[in-house]
């Protein structure tokens, strides 16, 4: 996939690359979706700030980058914490020789309960995560995003099908989402007109990632207060649906985390320069 949009670059007449000499942030870089989207960024020729809350998955992805030849800086820490988003977004401009191009909000995780049994701290946590930090990080970038330069500014914020359409037992998840709709439109039109900055959202469907592999893996993310919140999709629950998982995609499959980082760079890239305010599905035709 990578290669071929790169080759598509080239063509036409990005020779360095879709991104070249711009500045990207992507929050929860440090692995999966994230650290395919920071690899496939640098690959074209954006300087990639690599944000995660793990140190180690976030110094991998950001060595990884350099030593393939690229520029990344690898920055860890806890996105829900309004100092380290200061922290973060000074290195990122400091990285960039005073500019910060590009906003990927795609860190996060799901913390599912059945609404009569979803306790305060997993509704509060999620939509902090989900909401919140996205905020506190957009405002604070504002300096860096508010100019007349004639560089491209742009923000992508991720969501989820259960933003769009509701998912039983992620209410908090589902609530999260859909607000960033709202959130990426508001942006659009505060920050459009003057400063011709983008703001889209992506929702993805079914993506093989840690949060829809078998929950029995044990992957696990830790909470606000030390706990382990377990990730991923119970394999009785998978086994239930058996060929059916994917009867209602169109492609038949699920998606994979390169082909979603793809769409991350799509849609950042000045491929989509006209594109701003808006939802993309990326779902192999789920939903249509």
């Amino acid at each position: 996939m990578s290669d071929r949009v790169s080759q598509l670059a080239s063509q036409l007449n990005y020779p360095r690359g879709l991104l070249a000499g711009q500045v990207a942030i992507i929050t929860g870089s440090g692995q999966g979706i994230g650290a395919e989207a920071a690899r496939l960024f640098a690959k074209e020729g954006a300087k990639v700030v690599v944000a995660d809350i793990d140190e180690k998955k976030c110094k991998d992805v950001a060595d990884s980058i350099n030593s393939s030849g690229g520029s990344a800086l690898g920055v860890p820490g806890d996105i829900l914490k309004r100092d380290y988003v200061d922290s973060l977004i000074k290195k990122a401009a400091d990285f960039g020789n005073g500019k910060i191009h590009i906003i990927v909000n795609n860190a996060g995780y799901t913390w599912d309960g059945v609404i009569h049994k979803m306790t305060d701290k997993q509704w509060d946590t999620i939509i902090a995560l989900h909401c919140t930090a996205p905020f506190n990080l957009v405002r604070a970038a504002a300096p860096y995003f508010r100019v007349k330069d004639g560089e491209p500014r742009n923000i992508v914020n991720i969501s989820s099908t259960s933003g769009v359409h509701g998912n039983a037992g992620q209410l908090n998840y589902a609530l999260a989402k859909a607000g960033v709709t709202g959130f990426t439109k508001t942006i659009a039109k505060e920050w459009g007109p003057a400063f011709g900055v983008r703001a889209n959202s992506i929702a993805f469907g079914h993506i093989l990632t840690r949060l829809t592999a078998a929950k029995e893996e044990g992957a696990f993310v830790t909470g606000p207060d030390g706990e382990k919140i377990a990730l991923g999709i119970p394999i009785k629950q998978k086994q239930a649906a058996g060929d059916g998982a994917y009867a209602d995609i169109p492609l038949r499959r699920p998606g994979s985390a390169t082909e979603a980082a793809s769409s991350i760079l799509a849609v950042a890239s000045p491929l989509f320069s006209y594109v701003s305010g808006q939802t993309i599905m990326v779902t192999g035709g789920r939903n249509m």
